[in-house]
């Protein structure tokens, strides 16, 4: 798919197909991966579909709501805003690849590269946002007294440089890479990287990914939100409110992370594998690419959460972590 190479089972020695551990100078056997394409005609347009839909309404109704909200917005509003929008702009990607899994590329080269860019900058500036309502949210409940400036200046500011930012910048790869190749039975659009560099360009976009995508943003979201359980867990009042509020906390940690994990864990595997730091044979090869797509859609549900886990739990959140 976009972002990862897809795991395309047309091989072109200029394409970024497979785990990479196909070699077609010193190849002994080949790996026959049909099988796995035609899982992925079958599965990826189902998933992608539902993913579209679920994440149209539920991103779209908290975006119509929070556009005709009368009353001024407050910080954690600003974040549902921002999360909201990045969750429905990826989403809309969805259907291109769809037709892409099920057929071909038929939407020009133009196409190819803006829908990478949208794609991209939407998947990291949604993991990031989460970050930053995780560092909202420690501020409220830890330095309640002190930080409405702090909190401020974040929502209104800074996230432009933190989020905005970065991932309009992240999106250069796709402008210079992302283009539309015939892979002599199909057309493909994905980034096609210089030949005689193919295996750096794809391992450093796949490191940069996990870290800036995952490990970053996971480490904040996880040392915010532990620090805001250990405060949650102290004191004697209102401890029935307190505890829906620290049960609202788990489940935000451990969605981001049951989501993410599986995928990034797959696409750090599949480096290795790539770079020949891990032996593989044709059944882990298979299976690290069936393992992939599945995760891959995986991840992407979590869009479809935010608007439940960041709207609507949201609300009880904020109420019952500021009983004192």
């Amino acid at each position: 798919m976009a972002f990862y190479e897809t795991i395309y089972l047309d091989y072109d020695g200029n394409s970024s197909e497979g785990s990479g551990t196909i070699d077609p100078d010193g190849l002994e056997e080949v790996c026959d991966l049909r099988l796995n394409q035609d899982f992925q005609k079958h599965f990826l347009p189902a998933v992608y579909g539902i993913i579209f839909i679920l994440g149209i309404v539920g991103n779209g109704l908290v975006v119509l709501v929070m556009g005709f909200q009368k009353k001024s917005k407050n910080m954690t509003d600003k974040y549902r805003l921002h999360l909201s929008v990045a969750d429905l702009l990826f989403v809309v990607t969805l259907p291109f690849y769809a037709v892409d899994a099920v057929s071909s590329w038929y939407f020009g080269k133009f196409m190819c590269v803006a829908v990478n860019m949208i794609y991209t900058v939407n998947l990291y500036s949604s993991v990031l946002i989460l970050a930053f309502i995780s560092l909202d949210r420690y501020l409220a409940v830890v330095r309640a007294t002190n930080s409405q400036t702090t909190r401020r200046l974040l929502a209104e500011r800074v996230i432009y440089v933190g989020v905005w930012l970065p991932a309009m910048l992240l999106t250069v790869p796709d402008l210079v890479f992302a283009k539309v190749q015939n892979t002599g039975t199909r057309d493909i659009c994905d980034r096609i990287y210089p030949h005689e560099h193919n295996l750096v360009w794809k391992t450093v976009f796949r490191f940069q990914h996990i870290l800036v995508g995952f490990v970053l943003p996971g480490l904040v979201i996880l040392i915010c939100y532990c620090i805001i359980i250990s405060k949650l867990s102290k004191g004697s009042k209102g401890q029935s409110l307190k505890r829906k509020a620290l049960k609202t906390t788990i489940i935000l940690v451990l969605c981001f992370f049951v989501c993410w994990l599986p995928y990034c864990a797959g696409i750090l595997v599949d480096t290795l594998v790539m770079l020949n730091l891990v032996s593989a044979r044709c059944s882990l090869e298979r299976g690290l690419q069936k393992w992939i797509v599945i995760t891959e859609a995986l991840a992407y549900f979590h869009c479809c959460l935010n608007p439940i886990l960041y709207a609507f739990l949201g609300v009880r959140f904020s109420k019952s972590a500021r009983t004192p």
